[in-house]
């Protein structure tokens, strides 16, 4: 298969070992930067063996089909090493084949009966529109129906339950049963079983973002596999809901309980309808998409043809089917599933999508930051103030609603108001109190183990389990939201109906006047109530309380104690990320971890797949050159300064005066000589606005802004985009217009927005620059636990502690990702200057990307490095 810009023989090196990993049943750590096709390659090899073996299945399914081969006749009473007598094991034989070949003819009719369904609908476009004219049928019939129901009420009075509003029917929590519990199927759920199909070998393929993922699409479309490929992208609600009235909600945890909610009000729809005779209840909300024979349309049209997450969610809107629960239908038949890698890593997500991981492959692109993804997506902060804001409505809610709510929901949420009253407790608080007005008396930072943590909480006779399911299922964040939303956060619990219409009577003129005598026009009731609708209190509990549910030697609890009670927090820290990366690693076939950089490996082989119980005769490691010519990239590492100032920007003598001179020094010598873009990358945010400002009172940075114009990297990432857009257009019109100023010099900072994922290719990057070495900061107190951790249980490497690897590792992973934003495909050029003498280190230089590293030169001195950059200017101007 060949791809743009990529030599043959990285390419079938790429494909060899890609193909023999999955063939063995391999966890591979793939590293092949970014300009030889990775993620292409990645899938066109998993295609390429999945249609292999597909083949050879169906040729042993037909040899099985044609009938055992005559077996040989055994001698009269002769036995086997078992003691069973010949006629005995023979019979048992020959009950499993017929039994196996029963099987493969129900497996070949579903299959005959899925790919006729497909074909028809690929190739008959009458199908197509007929299904188009019975939805306006139907939304026509439903239109006449809601207009004579209307006639028919008007005049007639609204009966009411035990002196509730009816929006507020809604806002009870119905009776709460855990899974053991549960005997009777819905009706929907019984219709659901023609939509189960025998889950086919397919390939997930994840990586970091949506964007990423509908680029990845696009090229799938464009390769030999696009025609005739089952594809199924996955994705969030928030990013698949087609419900308007859903989608405003704005924050997933709303969006996911909502959508819950109304397919429980199209359940209970049809019980209600049938009790006529009886007190009609209030109608409910029930989501218009979530139509079965629609839903099942959309579904065979994804299978039908590849699309993306865009194109999906337009052909949801014109179909009026639900792009969400159409796509997780698709998954059993689909060969590729597309999905953020966010959503496989958390298993309680996995298994909500119908994700089955058993005997599949599983590629994870993008893979450079896994650990921390994973370390991030199990661990949880709620803040001080979330916790007495989620009991004060808890309890409004829990007075509003006492007799209406069954036994078990009223001993649920007093478990629950039990927890948080002692979690305040443990921040030095009281829940009846303002936690803003609440002085916390000793702060600091404290760590403690789960089952200290429990103990000294006095929580430990609760059943977690049971406390945290039971705020997942019941949806009570989402009916607690809705209570919240109606009558406001006040701290007085909400009296009647008549009350509550005075008092929101009241409240709607108060802002009335309050909106006119503003004069922005934006009046802090709304700010406080686009904050209420952004997160709600209860959701970060339940996502705190799931945590606690970890083994307790795999993380840890952190008091994090501010001034106030509100200011301060509780965090819980995942130590162990295998212990979550354990089950996709057994279930699967294969696992690929690939990315452009995935220097130092050390951390994936020990901290995730040693950690996860996996068997290093199973790990396969495979590493590709660069595509680029050797005389394309000119790396250095500079030791010192053109005033023979040595280059070590450490904590203690970065800020001084004179590092800050020679840094500027180094940069107005490169920008005289380098055209087009020169990246220069900072530690962090703090240390490059304080070497601006230094820039700027010695007089450096208008010597800089000779040659180049100088941006920034801003901390908002709304203005990212804008910044590099200006970046770009000042190089493009100094490269034609000449002149003296030669291009723009654009101050970034590691781990920032433009360290991952911005592509500096061509003259948007001739020369990246790194400033010294970005550390983490070793006095994190989650770092240093992290780092505690390791020491106990990971053994030395060549004779290092592992928490001084990890340090190592944290800051080459941030380096070497860094670094490669400038060379981006086979005739992009750049230079690279690393600036510090400690890369020179034997430890630190073996941590470069390979392809880096074979061409990277030490100087000593400033003069050398500056006569190499000249040549290299000097060759290309004669190219």
């Amino acid at each position: 298969f060949p791809f743009p810009y990529t030599p043959y023989r990285i390419q079938e090196q790429f494909m060899e070992a890609l193909y023999g990993a999955l063939e063995a049943g391999r966890v591979g750590i793939f590293e092949s930067p970014t300009g030889t096709g990775k993620s292409l390659s990645l899938i066109c090899g998993a295609l390429s063996w999945l249609r292999d073996l597909e083949e050879k299945r169906r040729q042993e399914e037909a040899r099985l089909l044609q009938g055992p081969s005559p077996a040989e006749p055994g001698q009269a009473g002769s036995t086997d090493a078992a003691g069973e007598p010949d006629w005995v094991t023979a019979f048992v034989q020959r009950k499993e084949e017929r039994d196996k070949v029963d099987r493969l003819k129900e497996e070949q009719i579903r299959r005959k009966k899925r790919e006729d369904r497909l074909e028809k609908i690929r190739n008959n476009v009458q199908l197509k529109y007929a299904a188009k004219r019975k939805r306006s049928e139907e939304d026509e019939t439903k239109r006449l129906l809601q207009l004579s129901k209307e006639a028919l009420s008007q005049g007639a009075g609204v009966d009411v339950l035990d002196q509730l509003d009816h929006n507020e029917e809604e806002l009870i929590l119905a009776e709460y049963e855990s899974d053991e519990e549960k005997k009777v199927v819905s009706g929907l759920e019984e219709d659901d079983d023609d939509l189960e199909e025998e889950h086919v070998t397919k390939i997930y393929y994840c990586s970091r973002t949506h964007s990423q993922l509908s680029q990845f699409v696009r090229e799938v479309q464009k390769s030999p596999f696009g025609n005739d490929t089952r594809l199924v992208s996955l994705g969030s609600r928030q990013n698949l809901c087609v419900n308007e009235e859903v989608r405003h909600l704005g924050a997933l945890q709303l969006i996911n309980d909502r959508c819950m909610e109304m397919q429980k009000n199209k359940h209970e729809k049809k019980s209600d309808e049938e009790n006529e005779g009886k007190k009609r209840r209030v109608s409910r909300a029930v989501c218009p998409f979530y139509s079965y024979e629609q839903m099942q349309f959309l579904r065979d049209e994804v299978l039908v043809e590849v699309k993306d997450i865009e194109q999906l969610v337009s052909l949801g809107r014109e179909t009026k089917a639900c792009p969400y629960y159409a796509s997780r239908y698709a998954i059993p038949a689909a060969q590729l599933v597309v999905l953020p890698y966010q959503m496989l890593l958390h298993e309680p997500t996995r298994s909500a999508a119908g994700i089955k991981l058993k005997d599949q492959v599983v590629i994870i692109d993008e893979a450079h930051n896994l650990i921390d993804t994973i370390t991030c997506i199990h661990s949880v902060e709620v803040s001080g103030s979330q916790l007495c804001c989620a009991h004060s409505q808890l309890s409004q809610y829990m007075e509003r609603y006492r007799k209406r709510l069954k036994a078990k929901n009223l001993m649920y949420i007093k478990q629950i108001l039990y927890l948080l009253e002692r979690f305040v407790a443990m921040l030095g608080g009281n829940v009846s109190q303002n936690p803003g007005c609440q002085t916390v008396s000793q702060t600091g930072t404290v760590l403690k183990s789960i089952n200290d943590f429990l103990f000294q909480s006095q929580v430990d006779n609760i059943n977690l389990f049971k406390v945290q399911c039971y705020c997942e299922k019941s949806l009570i964040s989402r009916k607690l939201f809705g209570f919240m939303e109606r009558y406001g956060g006040s701290a007085i619990a909400v009296k009647n109906n008549k009350e509550n219409q005075k008092l929101a009577g009241l409240q709607n003129f108060l802002l009335t006047l309050q909106q006119g005598s503003d004069k922005e026009g934006d009046p802090p009731v709304e700010a406080e109530n686009d904050q209420l609708r952004a997160a709600s209190p209860l959701m970060q509990v339940e996502g705190f309380l799931s945590a606690l549910t970890n083994a307790n030697q795999d993380g840890r609890v952190i008091l994090n104690r501010q001034g106030t009670v509100g200011e301060s927090s509780l965090k819980f820290l995942l130590l162990n990320p295998a212990v979550h990366f354990a089950k996709v690693v057994e279930e699967c076939r294969a696992v690929i971890i690939a990315g452009g950089t995935m220097q130092p490996v050390a951390d994936f082989r020990e901290q995730l797949l040693s950690c996860a119980g996996v068997d290093p005769a199973r790990v396969l490691e495979f590493s590709c050159g660069h595509v680029i010519p050797p005389d394309n990239i000119l790396p250095i590492i500079l030791c010192n300064g053109p005033s023979n100032q040595q280059l070590e920007f450490t904590y203690q003598t970065r800020d001084l005066p004179q590092m800050m001179d020679e840094t500027g020094r180094i940069l107005c010598n490169l920008c005289n000589v380098i055209p087009g873009g020169v990246v220069c990358f900072f530690p962090s945010y703090e240390y490059e606005k304080q070497v601006y400002a230094h820039w700027e009172k010695r007089g450096l940075l208008n010597r800089l802004a000779t040659k180049k114009k100088i941006f920034q990297e801003p901390k908002k990432a709304n203005q990212v985009e804008q910044v590099l857009v200006e970046y770009a257009k000042c190089i493009k019109r100094c490269s034609q217009a000449g002149g003296q100023m030669t291009g723009a010099l654009l101050l970034s900072v590691v781990g920032g927005k433009m360290s991952e994922g911005i592509n500096f290719s061509d003259d948007l990057g001739r020369c990246v620059i790194m400033v010294g070495m970005p550390y983490p900061n070793i006095k994190s107190p989650e770092l240093q636990e992290k780092m505690a951790w390791l020491d106990k249980t990971m053994p030395r490497a060549a004779g290092q502690a592992p928490s001084r690897v990890l340090i190592e590792n944290l800051c080459m992973k941030a380096v070497n990702q860094s670094i490669g934003r400038a060379i981006r495909h086979q005739k992009d050029f750049a230079s690279i200057l690393l600036l510090d003498h400690r890369y020179a280190r034997p430890a630190i230089f073996n941590k470069l990307p390979q392809w880096i590293r074979e061409r990277t030169q030490v100087k000593p001195a400033f003069g050398s490095a500056f006569a190499e950059l000249r040549k290299v200017r000097t060759s290309i101007s004669c190219t």
